[in-house]
C-alpha cells in the first residue's frame, strides 16, 4: 500500500496546500479535492503519513454527504475525480478525491459539542464556561453536556491555531442571518449524526463543519465532515465519565506526541511506525462500523 503524502498533478492549475488537502482548479468554477494521507496535530503538519487515511477520510465523508443531501446542499458534483486528470494521474486521486463546486468559504469553523472533553474541558475548568457559555457546576470530564453547544472558532492559516470566538464575533464576521443558518444547521446534522453513530456503538463527542456560500448567498455543506480528522469518535463500550475515552480518530497520535519534549511547533516529532500503523487502523474501524 502506497502512502500519498503529497501530490504532483500536472495536467490542472495548483491552488492550495491545506494541512491535509491538495487542491487543483477544474475550469473556473470546480475544484478537485485530494485527501492526502497527511495528519495535523496540535495545527503542526506531521512529516509520517498514516497509511490509506486519505480514502478512508473521503470515503466517509461521501458516506455523510449522501446520508445528508435532503438537509441541506453541499459542494458535491457527482463528476468522478479520476476523469478530470490524466491516466498516469489517476493513482493519485483513486479513492482519495472529489471534484466539488467552487464557493466561498466561510471565514468561521462551525464546532459542535455533545460532550465535555478536550479544550472545551480545560476551559470549563478554568471559568465553568466553555467558550463563555455557562456550564452547570460540577460536571466530570467526558460528560455528556446538558445541552448540545455550537461554539465556533476562527480559521487560522497554516501552522497557526484557531482561536475560539463568542457566537456574537461570528456574527460579526459573517453577519448575523448566516451565523444563524450556520449554528442550526451544524447543530442539526451533530444531533442527527450523533443519533444515528449511537446505533453502531459509536459516540461522537464532537464535531467541527464548515460552510461556503455560492454566488447567490446560498448557505452550502463543504470541505469534509464528521471524520475522525474533524469529529471525536468514541466507543460506546468503552466509555466512562471521568477519564477521558479510547477514541478512534487522531487523538492516539496526541497523546503520543504529549508524552514527547515537544513545544507544538513544527517540526513534530518522527512518528513511530507502530502509531502511524495503528492510528491507520483505528480510521479504518470507524469506517468500517458506520458504513456497514
Amino acid at each position: 500500500m502506497t502512502s500519498v503524502l503529497q501530490t504532483n498533478i500536472k495536467s490542472l492549475p495548483f491552488l492550495h496546500r491545506g494541512k491535509v488537502r491538495d487542491i487543483y482548479a477544474v475550469g473556473d468554477d470546480k475544484l478537485l479535492v485530494i485527501q492526502t494521507d497527511r495528519l495535523s496535530a496540535f495545527d503542526v503538519i506531521l512529516d509520517d503519513p498514516i497509511p490509506n487515511k486519505g480514502k478512508v477520510l473521503t470515503a466517509m465523508s461521501n458516506f455523510w454527504f449522501k446520508k445528508f443531501g435532503h438537509l441541506m446542499p453541499n459542494h458535491e458534483t457527482g463528476i468522478d475525480a479520476v476523469s478530470v486528470v490524466t491516466p498516469e494521474e489517476r493513482e493519485q486521486v483513486e479513492g482519495r478525491a472529489i471534484v466539488v463546486k467552487k464557493f466561498k468559504p466561510l471565514a468561521i469553523e462551525a464546532i459542535v459539542r455533545g460532550y465535555l472533553i478536550g479544550s472545551g474541558w480545560k476551559d470549563y475548568q478554568k471559568t465553568g464556561a466553555v467558550c463563555g457559555i455557562a456550564l452547570p457546576a460540577g460536571l466530570q470530564e467526558a460528560q455528556k453536556l446538558p445541552q448540545t453547544i455550537f461554539t465556533p472558532s476562527t480559521k487560522a492559516p497554516a501552522g497557526q491555531h484557531d482561536e475560539n470566538i463568542s457566537y456574537e464575533e461570528a456574527e460579526k464576521i459573517v453577519g448575523a442571518d448566516v451565523a444563524r443558518q450556520v449554528r442550526d444547521a451544524a447543530i442539526n446534522l451533530y444531533t442527527q449524526a450523533a443519533e444515528f453513530a449511537a446505533t453502531k456503538g459509536i459516540i461522537i463527542a464532537d464535531t467541527k463543519f464548515e460552510f461556503g456560500l455560492d454566488a447567490n448567498g446560498v448557505v452550502h455543506l463543504i470541505d469534509e465532515i464528521l471524520t475522525p480528522d474533524s469529529s471525536r469518535f468514541w466507543p460506546a463500550s468503552s466509555y466512562r465519565v471521568g477519564i477521558s475515552p479510547p477514541s478512534f480518530d487522531k487523538q492516539f497520535v496526541r497523546d503520543w506526541l504529549e508524552t514527547q519534549p515537544w513545544n507544538k511547533k513544527a517540526p513534530a516529532p518522527r512518528l513511530p511506525l507502530e502509531v502511524a500503523q495503528q492510528t491507520g487502523e483505528k480510521y479504518a474501524e470507524a469506517l468500517r462500523l458506520l458504513t456497514t
